[in-house]
């Protein structure tokens, strides 16, 4: 890489920061992974998938006397 930066008259920096705009460029053109699977389910296409459940936070619940807060001196 040090040779390609040199003979491109850049600085490695600058190397490096092209060569990631590059693939950024080239993966935003690509199809996502949603885009296949929207193509591929669904229920035209003969894939019934479960309704989209609610994943929510819930904390824990512990008995009082098992409670790991508790103050062990």
């Amino acid at each position: 890489m040090q040779a390609e930066a040199r003979r491109a008259g850049i600085s490695m920096a600058e190397f490096v920061r092209r060569l990631i705009r590059k693939q950024r460029e080239e993966r935003t053109s690509e199809e996502s992974v949603s885009d296949i699977c929207r193509r591929y389910s669904g229920p035209e296409n003969g894939v019934e998938l479960p309704p989209r459940g609610q994943y929510g936070y819930r904390p824990l619940e512990f008995p009082e006397d098992e409670s790991p807060l508790e103050d062990r001196r």
